[in-house]
Formats: structure tokens, C-alpha cells, sequence
């Protein structure tokens, strides 16, 4: 067993009672399964490695700078703490106040060094700003800088009402606001001013990967569209996605389109919309060579956290 997941997430009440006392409203905090019960998850799903980031559902972007920067350090010190109890088995990806444009880099770095965490995620848009906001440019070279993995991982949907039924604000919503945060990072050159920025794309980056065609040739035909130095589908290579696409043939679509080497697995643990089976449906796809299914088994995912000396890693 050496499978690294690195899309898993961790509430955290104690941010959200934060939260809510600082409002004046009560709230039921949302717990999360004990340690206990998150390692035998793992174990039954074959995953080694657990790399744990906040639910998203914690994401907060109304928050003053005072209060955001005490509930990401609620957020933070309970990523690390669960990392000390198993230091074998999980890795900490830390939680920022990305809404607070001169906050974000600062938290990133107390994050990796006084912590220990080994990446950082982050929604689909900072407050109302979107991901190619200039202000930014401070939190993507600190990532840069620091060596860590920027894990994408928009929550909600801005698409309104048409959404509301049926789950398709989950559905529809999530793979379309994936699709819009990632083409924002890539149409405005972000990642053409930190070549050495790694971005990994939950939920198989939405919709992007399937629609990068059309992408390409508003690209070539419309100057407006042309914010990167290169066509958009070569930037595809640059990103990571995890394994979260639900069938076979649209994972074996993505490492076609990718490479295994840019593919990391994904569980979604512990909401209902993630699985899990992820290693089962990871030998499931189609054609899968032993060379691909270590790659997203656990090193890809290895580099992107650092882990090449961890037996994982091996």
C-alpha cells in the first residue's frame, strides 16, 4: 500500500465557531470523522498518504483581516496537529485568507515554515477578484518561491438561480467554476511569470481539459483571448489534475491529454461526492500501462509534496 491522495479535506470547528461567535449567530459545527476512522478509510481505499487541506465549505471571503487571520491560524494549527499525530501518513496543505490580497503570502509562509505544511489551497476566485487579479502577484511567487504545490479548489457556484435544482450547482457548477478559475490562470500569463509555480487542479479541472479546443482557437482568431505567450492547451502540462472524474474513459482523456506524471489521485474524502474506491477506479481505466498507474498512484504526487525520500515516494 504506497497510494498518496492528496484531494481529502478537514473541518475544522473550531473556525467555525470562531466565525460564527464573531457574528453574533450560532452554528453547528460541522465535525470531521476521527483519526481513527480516517485511517481505516484509508486503509480500505489502499491510500498510505492522506494529503488533508480545509473543507471547502469553511472558505470564507467576508471576513475583516483581523478575524481572517485568526481563523486561518485556527485552520492551520489544526492541519498540523493532525499531521503530528501520524506524521507517516498525512501531509498538511494549508489554508490562506486569499481575499486579503496582502495577507495571502504572508500566511503562506508562516504555513510552510512554522507549521510544516506542504502546499496551500486556495478557491476559484480571491473575494470578488478572480485568480489573474495583479494583486496576487506577491502570493504566486511566494508559492513559487517556498517550492509548494497551489491546489485549486473552487467551492459554490457564481452561475445563480438556473443551478438551484437538482444539485447542479454541484453537478454543473463545480467543473464549470473549475473551468473559469484555471482559464484565468492561464489567459492572463500567470503562469508565464512563475515558470516554476506548480498548480494542481481538483475534480480534473472541471471542464477545461474537455473544452481546450475551443479555447485554442479563440486564442488563435481572437486578440482578446490572447493574454498568454503560448497556445492555452500547451499550458495544460504545466497544471496537475487529480483522478476525481468518476469514469474510466474520461481519465484515460486526461492522461492522454496530460501525461500520468501530471496526474495525482483524488478522494474527496469524507463528502459524498468523492469516492471511495479511488485506487479500484483508478485500474479500471482503459489501457492503463504499470508506468501510468504509479505515476498517479503516488509520484506525481510525491514531487509535487516533497515526499522523494518518503518510502511512498520510492
Amino acid at each position: 500500500m504506497h497510494a498518496i491522495d492528496m484531494h481529502a479535506h478537514l473541518a475544522v470547528p473550531g473556525r467555525a465557531l470562531v466565525v460564527s461567535r464573531a457574528r453574533g449567530t450560532e452554528v453547528v459545527a460541522r465535525e470531521s470523522p476521527d483519526t481513527g476512522t480516517r485511517l481505516a478509510a484509508m486503509d480500505a481505499m489502499g491510500v498510505r498518504i492522506q494529503a488533508v487541506s480545509l473543507s471547502p465549505s469553511q472558505y470564507d471571503d467576508g471576513l475583516d483581516p483581523g478575524l481572517a487571520r485568526e481563523v486561518v491560524e485556527i485552520a492551520n494549527e489544526a492541519l498540523a496537529a493532525l499531521v503530528s499525530t501520524h506524521p507517516d501518513r498525512f501531509v498538511g496543505i494549508a489554508d490562506v485568507a486569499l481575499a486579503h490580497l496582502d495577507l495571502a503570502a504572508e500566511q503562506l509562509e508562516r504555513a510552510v515554515v512554522h507549521h510544516g505544511l506542504r502546499g496551500v489551497q486556495i478557491p476559484g476566485r480571491a473575494g470578488q477578484r478572480e485568480l489573474s487579479a495583479p494583486g496576487l502577484e506577491p502570493f504566486w511567487a511566494a508559492a513559487e518561491r517556498l517550492g509548494v504545490p497551489v491546489v485549486v479548489h473552487p467551492y459554490g457556484c457564481s452561475l445563480g438561480a438556473r443551478l438551484a435544482p437538482y444539485s447542479l450547482s454541484s453537478t454543473v457548477g463545480t467543473p464549470t467554476e473549475h473551468a473559469v478559475a484555471l482559464s484565468h490562470l492561464i489567459l492572463s500569463g500567470v503562469l508565464d511569470r512563475h515558470p516554476g509555480l506548480e498548480v494542481v487542479a481538483t475534480h480534473g479541472g472541471g471542464y477545461l481539459p474537455l473544452s481546450i479546443g475551443r479555447v485554442d482557437h479563440a486564442w488563435l482568431i481572437r486578440p482578446d483571448s490572447r493574454g498568454c505567450k503560448d497556445l492555452p492547451s500547451s499550458y495544460l502540462a504545466r497544471l496537475s489534475f487529480d483522478s476525481l472524474v468518476y469514469r474510466g474513459d474520461a481519465l484515460r482523456h486526461l492522461l492522454d491529454l496530460v501525461g500520468a506524471d501530471r496526474i495525482v489521485l483524488g478522494s474527496d474524502y469524507p463528502y459524498d461526492v468523492g469516492v471511495r474506491d479511488p485506487v479500484e477506479r483508478l485500474d479500471r481505466v482503459p489501457g492503463l500501462t504499470a508506468g501510468e498507474r504509479e505515476a498517479v498512484l503516488h509520484r506525481t504526487a510525491a514531487r509535487l509534496l516533497g515526499l522523494a525520500d518518503h518510502p511512498a515516494g520510492a
